[in-house]
């Protein structure tokens, strides 16, 4: 785990190491100024001269100076590094999720790779300051502070020997009841994030059916879950603080009863004043270091699990990776699917599909149908191999998915998904993700075959216009539309529609289809639908049911030769709705 979080300080190795150095003289010139006043209280008791006292003063001056500086020092590296350091773990994380495959990503819950992006690295970046700054600090606090105690004191202090051993063991006590309580809670964090996300991703929907109740009760539940696990953990916690300064007065007490008594038995020859202010000066400084030491210890603990599950993204190696010597061209649109076979999880017992036997010359229309489950979806995905079949082989222009570089392939395979997604920006910039060099006139042109532009032009801004996060301020038709004419840009030997015109009319449909068949005849496209009428012009159509393809035929074929299909037909034309072409 350490080994691969220290990958990501790379530019920032030179300040994290600056941080430790400079605490370390910030450390030193701390422990010397209590030896110096010391000497100087002695010599004052003496009856020394004026230039003594002055010479002192500015030897203290000096020292103070170097402490400050070292320690602004210390302060601005470790900072440098800390932010730098979660920039590197934020950007290698978001990177290595960039190149998962659709398997990968339904390993990890959407909800818990935002919380490993965000929470888990503020708490891992909070920890690594303390590591280089605090935790290098107060060890060495400790140690300077303890050896300056048995100069100074002699046998007084003997007491921290009794001390810090009895805090050592208390802090251990702590770390180990806390560490089980952090780690469900950030499992619980993750489940409060899909909470969230899923609410306002689907606020239309809570308001349209007057949820917002509901799901008011369903936060505060996960909400109170955390805050009931964070409660009990910062009681612990919480025990650090008495438990210092039970200690810290208890030192003092005895440093101050025996220590005056010392002075006056002694005449001030075994211990005197200057040797007494130094020794609670120590004093002071061990148990701070303590308090503190044990504060970043907590933060370690806290942060263990944020790293781990950090680690947990940086180390996932995509299911899918390019071959050793890819192939970069696509021949043409044709598609072979030979005894295919596909499950989403290696230990899912039943196959999402089976048996797949299915040839499509390049440039045909193939409109897929069935019902709802019949994994229409996941037939198509493994064209443009966001997953890999589990056995046969899928083909694409005569040669195995497999062997194509992924990029080349999916540049090549258009897919426009169930879930159409618009990004926040203009217009021209959700057509540019389909062709960064496009031209005005070839998104005037994808748009008019896509249905488009007659709306576009019709908005103040025309293709300049902002669209919200998540396309929300267009229709569902619109943005449907926008996300065809952005597949068109790639100019694509292949182009999927999964159920992507379900919410356009079916005059519009019907429009866009014409499209395809003058503008894109050597493109080969496949069509999936709920409406008979958006693939019945289709060359061939695809029964699907249960995973496997129950019938193909044309149109006329089917409506003869297939219960399935012409039920399906006959339910949707029930009363004229639709005339049969």
């Amino acid at each position: 785990m350490i080994k691969e979080l220290a990958k990501c300080i790379r530019e920032y190795k030179r300040d994290s190491l600056k941080a430790p150095i400079m605490v370390s003289l910030e450390v030193v010139m701390e422990c010397i100024i209590p030896f110096v006043i010391a000497n100087l209280v002695n010599e004052i008791k003496a009856g020394c001269a004026f230039s003594v006292i002055l010479q002192y003063g500015i030897a203290l001056v000096l020292m103070s100076g170097l402490s400050l500086f070292f320690g602004a020092s210390a302060g601005s590296a470790c900072a440098t590094a800390s932010c730098g350091f979660a920039k590197n773990v934020r950007k290698d994380m978001f990177y290595r999720i960039q190149s998962y495959s659709f398997q990968n990503i339904d390993k990890f819950s959407t909800s818990s790779l935002v919380t490993r992006l965000t929470t888990d690295i503020s708490n891992v970046q909070l920890a690594y300051m303390m590591i280089i700054r605090v935790a290098i600090r107060c060890p060495l606090m400790l140690i300077f502070s303890f050896v300056m105690a048995f100069v100074m004191g002699g046998k007084m202090g003997v007491i921290f020997v009794i001390v810090v051993p009895l805090l050592g063991i208390g802090l251990i006590l702590v770390i180990r009841t806390t560490m089980p309580l952090f780690r469900r809670v950030f499992k619980k964090y993750d489940a409060l994030n899909s909470s969230i996300q899923e609410n306002i991703k689907g606020i239309r929907v809570v308001k349209s059916f007057v949820r917002e109740d509901y799901e008011k009760k369903k936060f505060h539940t996960a909400a109170e879950d955390v805050c009931r696990d964070f409660t009990k953990a910062e009681r612990i916690l919480a025990l650090n603080g008495p438990m210092m300064q039970l200690c810290m007065y208890m030192v003092m007490i005895f440093v101050l009863y025996f220590g005056s008594r010392t002075i006056i038995l002694t005449k001030g020859v075994s211990l005197d004043v200057g040797q007494f202010s130094a020794l609670l000066t120590y004093n002071f400084q061990i148990l701070s270091s303590l308090m503190m030491l044990s504060m970043v210890f907590v933060m370690i603990t806290m942060a263990q699990e944020s790293a781990e599950r950090i680690v947990e993204v940086l180390t996932e190696e995509s299911t899918l990776s390019n071959p050793e010597n890819p192939v970069y061209e696509v021949k043409d649109g044709s598609i072979d699917f030979d005894d295919v076979s596909f499950k989403y999880r290696a230990n899912a017992k039943k196959m999402a599909l089976a048996d797949i036997n299915l040839h499509i010359r390049s440039g045909e229309t193939i409109g897929i149908i069935g019902g709802t489950g019949t994994s229409k979806t996941s037939l198509i995905q493994l064209i443009s191999r966001l997953y890999d079949a589990t056995e046969g082989t899928v083909k694409v222009g005569g040669l195995d998915v497999r062997d194509y570089d992924l990029n080349t392939l999916r540049d090549q395979v258009s897919v426009v998904l169930q879930k159409n997604v618009l990004f926040s920006g203009t217009i021209k910039d959700n057509l540019r993700w389909g062709n960064k060099n496009a031209t005005d006139e070839e998104m005037i042109e994808a748009c008019k075959l896509a249905q488009a532009d007659e709306f576009i032009t019709q908005f103040p801004d025309g293709y300049d216009t902002y669209i919200e996060q998540g396309g929300s301020n267009v229709s569902g038709g619109q943005k449907q539309r926008l996300c065809i004419a952005r597949a068109l840009l790639k100019k694509p030997k292949i182009l999927i529609l999964d159920d992507s015109t379900s919410a356009v009319d079916t005059k519009t449909d019907s429009l866009i289809r014409q499209g395809f068949r003058q503008f894109i005849p050597e493109t080969t496209k496949i069509i999936i639908a709920q409406r008979i009428s958006s693939v019945q012009d289709s060359d061939r159509i695809i029964v699907m049911e249960s995973g496997r393809i129950q019938a193909i035929g044309t149109h006329e074929e089917l409506l003869k030769t297939n219960e399935i299909y012409r039920e399906t037909y006959e339910s949707q034309n029930k009363g004229g709705g639709e005339d049969e072409k």
